[in-house]
């Protein structure tokens, strides 16, 4: 099975501490952080790794190579320009194998059990399926709803305080959703997923409680690095 990960954003907020390569390379005793995504993925038989990369993608490159090294077996989808998280999707989708593909940021280690993501897509005939997390204050957040496993909002600013539950950045996509994505710069948090809810494309997912961390700012960056060090996430 194949997984795009999402790897040429700029990086800005963490280039205060990260200065000379992209964000998901940082490193953390010795290895870059997406070493430890690597990791968890191939540990779930997910083996063929499509690095959608932009800025120094070939630092990325230098570094994992045809993958061999780690285990996997890995390609190169490079960004002219900054295509945003769908249209880097459309990129890397012209290196895909098969009729569907996970995808998910570079900067995030979610744990979850990704057979479940594929279980649900077919239980419940999914477009797309996705996985959700829950915050203590949704306030800060766009809102992600599931009703009976299937998406009915996402991204709402409600305005309304307390736990709720928000885009968890992991999905698994088909082939032929991916081709309607059109060229250019795309989101797929802010355009896609919209207009597709709003085509009644059948988008469903389920609330994960794994272990989650981003890497996108410099505190982060460093509990991840306190994490490894602690046995937290074992390697």
């Amino acid at each position: 099975m194949q997984a795009i990960l999402l790897a040429g954003g700029l990086g800005t907020r963490l280039r205060s501490v990260v200065k000379d390569r992209p964000k998901p390379m940082a490193l953390i005793q010795g290895r870059p952080f997406m070493e430890y995504v690597i990791q968890e993925l191939k540990s779930q038989g997910i083996d063929e790794i499509i690095f959608a990369v932009g800025y120094k993608g070939s630092m990325v490159e230098e570094y994992f190579g045809d993958g061999s090294s780690f285990g996997i077996q890995a390609s190169y989808a490079y960004e002219e320009t900054l295509l945003g998280t769908a249209g880097a999707i459309r990129n890397a989708s012209r290196l895909m194998t098969g009729s569907e593909v996970y995808v998910l940021n570079a900067d995030t280690l979610y744990r979850i059990r990704y057979q479940r993501l594929n279980d649900l897509k077919y239980e419940k005939n999914l477009d797309m399926a996705l996985v959700l997390r829950q915050v203590p204050d949704i306030s800060r957040y766009g809102e992600a709803v599931l009703k009976d496993s299937m998406l009915t909002g996402f991204n709402e600013k409600t305005g309304r305080s307390g736990t709720g539950t928000i885009n968890g950045g992991v999905y698994l996509l088909t082939k032929e959703l991916i081709g309607q994505i059109p060229e250019g710069k795309v989101s797929l948090e802010n355009d896609m997923i919209p207009r597709w809810l709003s085509e009644g494309k059948r988008l469903g997912g389920f609330v994960n409680d794994g272990y989650f961390i981003d890497i996108g700012v410099p505190e982060d960056y460093y509990r991840f690095m306190e994490d490894v060090e602690k046995g937290v996430i074992e390697w």
